[in-house]
């Protein structure tokens, strides 16, 4: 055998044929991998503890198919080990084959009757009857001429051992529309009909240069066209002869359009009906040369279906595509692209109902299509129809990826009047948003992992997931608002000094540890963590959150509730956040006309009068009336009995009564009246997210100066948020910020949270503590109870474990940061929730709450 390797299509159900001890399943284990191969002797041992039980057969083969078309589901090639002489069971996998849009390939061992037979003889496992090798070949030379009808593509036949052997590889050959190696950046440019000029101006509006006929962009740029260049417009050649030769140069790719498959159709003699612009095509076609219409046919008739670019991150398709089929081959696949899915009804245009596909699509890729003009680009569930209409009238669109900036040019004029006409929607709602006001309940439930871009993923239980479901549906406002939840922060180690439960070393030792050189320490104030967000004005609300007559912003919880109880109230609070911006320069100088912030709000008695009232007041009460009562008792009973023996005891409740003090005196800290908007103290100190940007990878300094602006435009509710920047090579820095803290919690502070410099650090274990939350010695009696501080008690406290509040702060920022980036964008609202939904559910694991 001359040639050495078989080259097989790298996506493919390959089907071994051959007859019992033919070498197969040697063959197999030789060129594939173990976990490749699905055996039908294997799956009988399986099934019955028996490969060579017959009677088993039945199952053995339902549980090759399941295998097989899971594996084929996740897009892996899979080799089917089993005679497959018979054409029946063949048909069986080029069926399963077909239905997930993989390619069928076979591959014969058609060896000698006589070699098959002494093999078997040598087998003392397998007893088959005299008649079963005999019959097999015979079987497989009478289908060996039908299997090209049968569906397979690829065919291989080896008919010697000498040839077996001679198999040095099996080369898996790429897709044809399999371009995950390119990664960009690409210009995405919807269906151009025609209209070559709009082309042009397009073209020079992304900031290509024309160099001897070829279009190239300084920053390496290439173009990529969805199809549907022909018919209609004014000048399909001047477009045709752009394109080509952009693809043809490797400076751009293209997909065939409909249209484009109707005109090669003419072009080899087809019997078309022409209609929908395909004249056009021909008459100008007509005033060309033969070599460019030959030109023509060669380029059109080469078009793939689709492409895959950028690891998978991005499919380009003409009439788009779902997601089973991305990377697959097929006629279905072809079929799909060109012409998407219709209803089977007619719209009162007379044109066919498409269906919406991208509705219902979930998959991870973008996908970029044309087909079905529209008067803007429309996203909905990554997916966005760049098809504006040029030829009638609207504009050409491209999208520039990775960016997913749009850039337009109007059309000239009509070239053709629309069947049904492009009307702009009377709602500012984009699609998606519209789309977003019914959600799956299995997106979130049950259980799920959670990929995330900054952490490791993240698994939600589905315990859990109910827990956060009912949180949600029952006390959480709109959840179109929800882009964002706080993690949970792990307090310092517990600290080695008396009578500190925490104290800053610990935490400074622990980012050392990790390799962070220079913090940040602020200082923690005394109120409620909140996430506020805040618009220009309703209108840019609308269009950013799709929420109508909600006002120009929400202050929510970190669990999701409002914080305000009145509406009124949170709105005028808005508007004195929003003059701050205003005045500061904020939403010119971000280019935004929206903000996210992270925050505290003060005073904490605002939102916890309840837990003031029930727990802290009444507790406080208690103690109160209760040590003063027993000192008064043991101070008559030492007097009476003019002895010492109820001193100690005596002591004992006089330290009860001070502790009891400090406790009333340490919440009371936080509780102040409020009788008018100023009396509430905004603290932010993140700038979450602007539009189209998150901020997360600034360093936090860069936050709180660009915060502290804010605060200067109206002192009067915005507060900024002291801090200090840490230098851990130096020890007189470290010092300094402990002084700080010292100074801070001796005045009766609730303490700092120590950040690393910048917002997101990682090292090779993954992501390092965003923040660690050191408490002072008075806040702590808040905490675990007036008498924490007792020897006795502080020493049982230090025993307290950190690894699972460590762990869940982790798992939670990476949540919340996947949230965001995923809001910003332009993801669907159900990606957003998957995270959101994620740190609620998190909240309900068994974790102390008062670390």
């Amino acid at each position: 055998m001359a040639n050495k390797n078989i080259h097989i299509p790298e996506l493919s159900l390959v089907v071994l044929i051959g007859a019992s001890s033919s070498g197969k399943s040697s063959f197999a284990r030789k060129h594939f991998k173990p976990t490749e191969i699905v055996s039908s002797d294997h799956c009988r041992a399986l099934v019955s503890d028996d490969e060579n039980s017959l009677e088993a057969s039945t199952d053995a083969f339902d549980l090759a198919r399941f295998i097989t078309a899971k594996r084929l589901k996740a897009g892996l090639l899979t080799v089917i080990d089993a005679t497959n002489v018979q054409e029946e069971g063949r048909k069986d996998w080029v069926r399963l084959a077909r239905e997930y849009h993989v390619l069928p390939v076979a591959i014969v061992v058609n060896m000698p009757e006589k070699l098959c037979s002494q093999r078997s003889a040598t087998r003392p496992d397998r007893d088959l009857g005299a008649h079963v090798i005999p019959q097999q070949i015979s079987q497989l030379r009478r289908g060996l001429k039908h299997l090209k009808l049968e569906g397979f593509r690829t065919i291989v036949e080896l008919r010697t051992p000498e040839e077996v052997d001679a198999i040095e590889s099996i080369i898996r050959d790429p897709l044809y529309n399999n371009m995950k190696d390119e990664n960009g950046p690409l210009d995405i440019i919807g269906d151009v009909h025609g209209c070559y000029d709009e082309l042009v101006d397009l073209i020079n509006e992304l900031g290509y240069e024309n160099i001897e006929g070829l279009y190239q962009h300084p920053a390496g740029r290439k173009l990529v066209f969805v199809g549907d260049l022909v018919d209609r417009g004014p000048d399909t050649p001047g477009v045709l002869r752009l394109v080509m030769n952009q693809v043809n140069a490797g400076l751009g790719y293209c997909v065939p359009g409909n249209h484009d498959a109707k005109l090669l159709k003419w072009m080899n003699g087809k019997n078309v009906t022409i209609a929908h612009g395909l004249q056009e095509s021909i008459d100008q076609l007509a005033m060309e040369t033969p070599e460019f219409r030959a030109q023509v046919k060669q380029f059109t008739d080469g078009l793939i279906s689709h492409y895959v670019f950028d690891d998978g991150n991005l499919v380009v398709a003409h009439a788009g595509l779902r997601e089973e089929m991305h990377g697959r081959g097929s006629g279905a696949v072809r079929e799909f692209c060109l012409y998407g899915e219709t209803t089977g009804e007619i719209d009162e245009f007379g044109l066919p109902v498409r269906y919406n596909w991208a509705a219902e699509y979930k998959g991870k890729a973008m996908v970029v299509y044309g087909h079905t003009p529209v008067p803007e680009p429309q996203w909905l569930n990554r997916t966005i129809d760049i098809d504006t209409g040029c030829v009638f009238g609207g504009k050409l669109t491209a999208l520039r990826y990775p960016e997913k900036e749009l850039v337009s040019v109007p059309a000239a004029k009509e070239y053709k009047v629309s069947k049904r006409p492009l009307i702009k929607a009377e709602t500012v709602l984009s699609l998606q948003q519209q789309h977003d006001d019914v959600l799956d309940l299995e997106d979130v439930t049950g259980k799920h992992i959670v990929q995330t871009t900054y952490g490791h993923n993240v698994t939600i239980r589905e315990e859990n997931a109910i827990t956060a479901l009912e949180v949600m549906s029952r006390f959480a406002i709109n959840p179109k608002w929800l882009i964002y939840l706080p993690p949970t922060m792990s307090p310092s180690e517990t600290s080695k000094l008396d009578g500190y439960l925490e104290y800053p070393a610990e935490a400074f030792d622990y980012y050392k540890n990790a390799g962070v050189e220079k913090l940040v320490c602020e200082e923690k104030h005394m109120g409620s963590r909140a996430v506020v967000i805040v618009g220009r004005d309703e209108e840019a609300i609308q269009k950013t959150f799709g929420i109508e007559n909600e006002g120009i912003g929400v202050v929510y919880t970190r669990t999701g509730r409002n914080y305000f109880n009145e509406k009124k109230v949170e709105q005028d609070f808005l508007l004195l956040v929003n003059n701050a911006l205003e005045k500061s320069g904020f939403y010119d100088r971000f280019q935004t006309s929206w903000v996210c912030l992270d925050a505290e709000l003060m005073p904490w008695s605002a939102k916890a009068q309840s837990l003031l009232e029930t727990q802290y007041g009444s507790v406080g009460a208690a103690a109160t009336q209760g040590t003063w009562s027993a000192v008064e008792a043991l101070q008559k009973a030492t007097r009476r009995l003019a002895d010492d023996a109820a001193l100690p005891l005596l002591e004992k409740y006089k330290l009860k009564k001070a502790q009891t003090s400090q406790f009333i005196h340490a919440y009371r800290r936080y509780c102040w009246p409020v009788h008018k908007l100023t009396d509430y103290k905004l603290a932010p100190f993140h700038i979450l997210a602007t539009e189209g940007k998150s901020w997360v990878h600034e360093s936090h300094e860069w936050h709180m100066e660009n915060i502290q602006e804010i605060c200067d435009a109206d002192s009067s509710v915005l507060l900024a948020t002291p801090y200090k920047i840490v230098d851990l090579n130096n020890e007189a820095s470290i010092a300094d910020a402990t002084n700080w803290w010292l100074s801070l919690t001796a005045k009766g502070g609730e303490g700092m949270v120590v950040k690393p410099f910048q917002y997101i650090h990682t090292n090779k274990k993954g992501l390092v503590q965003p923040a660690i939350k050191i408490r002072g010695q008075e806040y702590l009696r808040i905490i675990y109870g007036p008498e924490y501080s007792t020897p006795e008690n502080l020493n049982r406290l230090k025993a307290r474990g950190l690894s699972a509040k460590r762990s869940l702060a982790l798992r939670e920022f990476a949540l919340g940061l996947e949230g965001l980036e995923r809001f910003i964008k332009k993801e669907p609202l159900r990606r957003v929730h998957e995270c959101v939904f994620g740190v609620l559910a998190l909240e309900s694991e068994p974790v102390d709450p008062r670390l």
